[in-house]
């Protein structure tokens, strides 16, 4: 047991939080791709907008904003915006406002 040191700290470095550090969102700089789905969705349509940049921050306020102006529910998670609704020419427009470039994908 001798071989065995405890150690105590008390300045509390051990318990702050690192924040990461994102990537800039610049809209002009950035192509968004949107696609509806309804598979495993129960029929019903989500418009998604996908592969998006690791910034969780900026994009959780613009699920707010689109939900907003859309005037539906909606979630940003696994780096992925979904907007409830076949919404598609709405978000193009909105996101095309902001400065994104907007590529719709699928059928």
């Amino acid at each position: 047991m001798s071989d065995y040191r405890i150690v105590y700290s008390s300045d509390g470095s051990h318990l702050k939080e690192e924040k990461k550090s994102f990537q800039e969102i610049v809209p002009e700089n950035l192509t968004l791709s949107l696609r509806r789905e309804t598979k495993s969705r129960g029929g019903k349509q989500v418009s998604v907008i996908y592969d998006l940049p690791e910034n969780p921050e900026y994009f959780k306020k613009l699920t707010k904003e689109l939900k907003g102006a859309c005037g539906v529910g909606g979630s940003f998670k696994e780096g992925r915006i979904e907007i409830q609704g076949d919404k598609i020419q709405k978000i193009k427009q909105l996101l095309e406002k902001k400065g994104f470039k907007v590529k719709i994908t699928g059928g």
